[in-house]
């Protein structure tokens, strides 16, 4: 009954982290959601301007993707070294998800300096006010996903074996970068290739 007892408090931290995780993601769901919905309804309000598919370059976009679907498959692997523990491998392979999740938000930022040099600024239509929202919650979602990754790799580096507590964080880390994966993917379809196949329809 003491073992029982003893058993239950120590997990109750984990079950309460993971309850508390899941409520967060719901929530980023929700608001998610509420961009994508005002998307729909804004992204034809140009105002004589240009539409957005005639704005964006489908196939830059295309590579940014790769860049993220790449870091979720580096993520995958750095977990499976984590689950082993072999330490080094897991640290390799978070550096380089790390390196490809910051070369998707230079793009991401790039195209946004992009458009506003061509005068395509938050500001010009309710159409790009949606865009620039939309897009860049996303991609303040992934440079937050980067910091926190970043002090896992340096607690890595802190520890000569994998404590617990980190492995644990790691996890609860991939699950949100993969739901940043299904998010962008959407952002993709929705925003980008439907946006072009409408322009050149």
């Amino acid at each position: 009954m003491n073992t029982h007892t003893i058993e239950s408090h120590d997990h109750s931290p984990f079950s309460k982290d993971v309850f508390g995780f899941w409520i967060y993601i719901m929530s980023d769901c929700l608001l998610f959601a509420s961009l994508f919905a005002t998307f729909a309804v804004l992204h034809t309000k140009t105002f004589g301007g240009p539409a957005l598919g005639q704005l964006v370059e489908v196939p830059y976009v295309l590579g940014e993707t790769l860049f993220l679907l790449a870091s979720s498959f580096t993520y995958g692997l750095a977990m499976l070294s984590v689950y082993r523990s072999r330490r080094n491998n897991a640290i390799f392979f978070l550096i380089l998800t790390f390196l490809l999740g910051l070369g998707f938000v230079t793009m991401e930022i790039n195209e946004f300096v992009h458009l506003y040099l061509a005068g395509h600024t938050w500001q010009s239509s309710a159409a790009m006010s949606s865009f620039f929202t939309l897009v860049g919650t996303h991609g303040l979602h992934v440079s937050i996903g980067l910091l926190w990754m970043l002090i896992l790799i340096i607690k890595l580096f802190t520890e000569r074996d994998i404590a617990v507590a980190t492995s644990r964080k790691l996890t609860y880390l991939g699950l949100f970068w993969s739901f940043l994966d299904i998010v962008w993917i959407f952002v993709f379809t929705i925003v980008y290739l439907i946006g072009a196949v409408h322009v050149y329809a």
